[in-house]
C-alpha cells in the first residue's frame, strides 16, 4: 500500500510540474521542486527571470496558485520564487535559450548559436562546458554535434556536480535535441591541479634536491 501511495504521489507531482512548465513557457523556468510542510505544499520555482513569473503585483503567481488548488486538489499551495543570478551558469536555462534561438534563427545557424553561448558561459566564470545538438543538422540525415571548452569530467565524483539541462527545439526541418553540461566556478575539483607560483617553487626545489642526490651518488661511485 505504501508503495502505491508513493507512486501516486510522484505521478501527481509530475503532473503539477508539467502543467506549470506549460503555463509558464520555455525559457523562463529552470527547475521546480515541491516540499510538503504541515501548513501545505511549498512549490519552489527557480528562474533567472523572476519578474516574468511574478507579474505586476504578483498577479501571475496568485492566478497559478488558484489553478493548482482547483485542478490538482492541493490544500494550501504556496509558490516561492528562487532567483538564479547568472542564467549562463544554469544548464537548463542555457538549453532552453539555445532551443529558442534555433526556433527563431533556424537550424542553419546552429554553430554560431553554440559558439556564442559557450563564450557567454565561459565569460560568466564556468570551469567547463559541453553542448550537444542532435538532429538533422545540417543535412537530411540525423547527426550529433558536440561543442566543448574547458574542464568537464564524465565519471567519478566530479561528474556528480556537473550542472545538466535538456531541451527540445522544434524547427522547420524537424526536432533538435539539446543537452548542456557545465561546471560552475564555485565547484571545487579535487583532482584538478592549479599551477601557481607556490607549486612552481616546490617543483624547482624537488628538482634541485634530485640533482644534489645524483651528484652525491657520482662521488660515492668514484671513491
Amino acid at each position: 500500500m505504501e508503495e502505491r501511495k508513493f507512486i501516486q504521489l510522484k505521478k501527481e507531482e509530475f503532473g503539477v510540474k508539467e502543467y506549470i512548465r506549460q503555463q509558464i513557457g520555455k525559457g523562463k523556468l529552470s527547475s521546480i521542486s515541491i516540499e510538503y510542510t504541515p501548513v501545505g505544499e511549498k512549490i519552489i520555482l527557480s528562474t533567472s527571470k523572476p519578474g516574468m513569473l511574478i507579474g505586476r503585483g504578483g498577479e501571475k503567481i496568485m492566478e497559478l496558485t488558484e489553478i493548482l488548488k482547483k485542478r490538482f486538489k492541493l490544500e494550501n499551495p504556496h509558490i516561492e520564487i528562487k532567483e538564479i543570478e547568472k542564467g549562463e551558469l544554469d544548464a537548463q536555462t542555457v538549453a532552453d535559450e539555445i532551443a529558442m534561438f534555433l526556433e527563431r534563427m533556424g537550424s542553419l545557424k546552429f554553430k554560431v548559436i553554440a559558439y556564442q553561448m559557450i563564450q557567454r558561459i565561459i565569460a560568466a566564470g564556468a570551469k567547463g562546458v559541453e553542448i550537444r545538438l542532435s538532429g538533422k543538422l545540417p543535412s537530411e540525415r540525423a547527426k550529433s554535434w558536440r561543442f566543448a571548452v574547458g574542464y568537464l569530467k564524465k565519471t567519478g565524483d566530479t561528474a556528480k556536480v556537473v550542472n545538466k539541462g535538456e531541451a527540445v527545439a522544434e524547427t522547420m526541418i524537424g526536432v533538435i535535441g539539446i543537452k548542456v553540461g557545465l561546471l560552475p566556478p564555485d565547484i571545487k575539483v579535487h583532482d584538478q591541479i592549479e599551477v601557481n607560483q607556490e607549486l612552481l617553487n616546490q617543483i624547482k626545489k624537488n628538482l634541485e634536491s634530485l640533482e644534489e642526490k645524483k651528484e652525491e651518488n657520482k662521488k660515492t661511485k668514484n671513491k
